[in-house]
């Protein structure tokens, strides 16, 4: 059991240790890094966003509004 203590003691005792690390270590991303990334995202978002609707706008809707209408519009045949 204590050994146990101590094997949950040191793993803590390291964790911390390297929180310490991070924490004190004064190198940092920059703003204008974090900017351009911000932007970049935004814009592949805009345009993905943009291509996902003129494709439902040109081939899914028109598609899908047809087989509903053909499938609700069905006279049946006499057998």
């Amino acid at each position: 059991m204590r050994n146990l203590i101590n094997k949950i003691k040191s793993k803590f005792q390291k964790s911390v240790t390297t929180v310490q690390n991070v924490i004190v270590e004064k190198r940092a991303e920059g703003y204008i890094d974090t900017a351009v990334k911000i932007i970049i995202g935004v814009v592949i978002g805009g345009v993905l966003l943009a291509g996902l609707y003129t494709l439902f706008n040109t081939s899914v809707i028109p598609t899908l509004t047809t087989k509903i209408g053909e499938m609700f519009s069905y006279t049946g045949a006499a057998a």
